[in-house]
């Protein structure tokens, strides 16, 4: 099974596609979409869209795992900006016919690390150790991408 994570974003959005036939999995490419931050809105989600429609179309994956949003209550205009990011990201998944999960951070970093508050490097190594990566997962947004792909393999397999 071929699966779609992504770290939505507005500016930058981590994608990486993975492989899984219930044991060993694979990864088969991971990296960022990005958007111009100068650029308006409506042109910033059209451009998230046309990016994960063409992952979408180059991978045609099976399933696509997206994380959950996270905002402090004190930044109430990021979490409406990312929710704009994250529908277009939902709406176009379910479009191209794949199944769509979501997943929250905490239960992405326990589904690794056993640990649902660990850190970046945690996971970063973790993720490395189980692809068996010749380096660390960078950026973040990658790293965060790839997470959310292991975990939805790893629910899967319960």
């Amino acid at each position: 099974m071929k699966i779609l994570g992504i770290d939505p974003g507005l500016q930058v959005c981590g994608y990486a596609v993975i492989e899984s036939d219930g044991g060993d999995v694979k990864l088969i490419e991971a990296g960022v979409c990005k958007t111009n931050a100068k650029a308006s809105l409506d042109f910033r989600l059209a451009q998230i869209g046309q990016d994960i429609s063409s992952l979408l179309k180059k991978h045609r994956p099976q399933r696509v795992a997206v994380e959950d949003l996270y905002s402090h209550y004190a930044h109430p205009k990021t979490a409406i900006l990312m929710g704009h990011a994250r529908g277009v990201i939902l709406a176009t998944a379910r479009s191209a016919g794949a199944e769509v999960k979501s997943f929250a951070a905490t239960k992405i970093k326990k589904s690794l690390t056993g640990n649902g508050r660990a850190a970046k490097l945690q996971m970063q190594r973790s993720i490395k150790t189980i692809l068996a990566l010749a380096k660390l997962p960078e950026p973040a947004d990658v790293a965060d991408a790839i997470a959310v792909a292991l975990c939805c393999a790893n629910t899967k397999k319960l």
